[in-house]
């Protein structure tokens, strides 16, 4: 059992992280898609954040509402929140297999239809995956499987899924570093060391090796030609790690890192938020940023809201 302390340490991680990611996606999204380097001098914070912290909310009240994962509810909590607020800035993926799911196609199949039987390559699930690192964060296996299962509502490829996993167990990672309060001299490479015994792919393990050599990189070029930074999760879920430990002491310093990678920066400065803020903890968040966030009570209530579930246990699952 956690002590009193290591439950109030255990909520500051979940709040730090679903906090971070949100904080991240809104600070990304002003420069989404830009080609070239981002200068952080630049950098406005509105609050605002887009389709990413939209489902990473989703993914929250339906394990909440579950006490565990449920795919069909899950896949309509996606399909509801798109209706409220289809402004989001979804993609054009997810609205399809919105509409398949609607129109009775099982929420296993709707995205191989649309997108192959192979399924997307996408971060789509990646992003929105830290409330699993969170419920899950002392069970790996469990945190697989629904990470698995979560990313293939739109999805379905194993790239895609591993990427969630990756980034769920990341997520968790820092969770548990957080509540261990052991020397963490070597935690960039204890953590690097535990993604590449989790991860399942040579794409993954390969970008996992070259973070030891990039962590000392002055090279954005570099980095960015080695991990990549675009809208693949293999290119972007790694990216998004190496941030949080290239710049492992500042919470502030490891998004406008990944902010000014370019490409798809609104995604991976929402990954690299939510690892960092499991680390860290909410207070370590600058308080302009906080502050200005959109909706922040309602998601750091739905955080508590899920450290409640987990305090009393998760068995439930159903992949029905």
């Amino acid at each position: 059992m956690i002590p009193k302390k290591g439950l109030r340490e255990e909520l500051d991680a979940f709040k730090g992280s679903m906090i971070g990611c949100a904080i991240g996606d809104a600070l990304g999204s002003e420069f989404e898609g830009t080609s070239e380097f981002v200068s952080t001098s630049d950098l406005a914070f509105s609050g605002r954040w887009t389709d990413d912290t939209h489902m990473m909310i989703g993914v929250t009240e339906s394990l909440i509402e579950n006490k565990g994962f449920d795919g069909r509810s899950m896949a309509l909590t996606f399909i509801r929140h798109y209706e409220e607020e289809p402004w989001r800035g979804y993609g054009s993926g997810p609205p399809q297999v919105f509409k398949l799911i609607k129109s009775g196609v099982s929420w296993k199949e709707a995205s191989k239809r649309l997108f192959g039987s192979a399924g997307s390559l996408g971060n789509g699930a990646a992003m929105r995956a830290a409330p699993i690192g969170l419920l899950y964060h002392d069970d790996p296996i469990m945190l697989r499987l629904v990470a698995y299962d979560s990313s293939q509502i739109t999805h379905a490829h194993e790239s895609a899924k591993e990427g969630a996993a990756i980034e769920s167990h990341a997520v968790a990672i820092s969770v548990n570093t957080r509540l261990s309060r052991e020397p963490q001299e070597t935690y960039p490479l204890d953590l690097l060391s535990e993604l590449k015994r989790f991860a399942r792919g040579d794409v993954y393990c390969r970008k996992f090796d070259s973070m030891e050599e990039l962590l000392t990189e002055p090279s954005k070029s570099k980095v960015r030609s080695k991990l990549g930074n675009g809208v693949e999760a293999s290119e972007s879920v790694p990216t998004a790690i190496y941030c949080f430990l290239r710049n492992i002491n500042s919470f502030k310093e490891a998004l406008l890192y990944a902010v000014s990678l370019g490409g798809d920066t609104d995604t991976i400065a929402a990954m690299t938020g939510a690892v960092s803020g499991a680390y860290h903890g909410l207070a370590a968040i600058p308080e302009q940023w906080r502050s200005a966030l959109e909706q922040k009570d309602y998601i750091e209530s739905l955080a508590e809201k899920l450290w409640r579930v987990k305090t009393k246990g998760t068995a439930e699952y159903s992949s029905q």
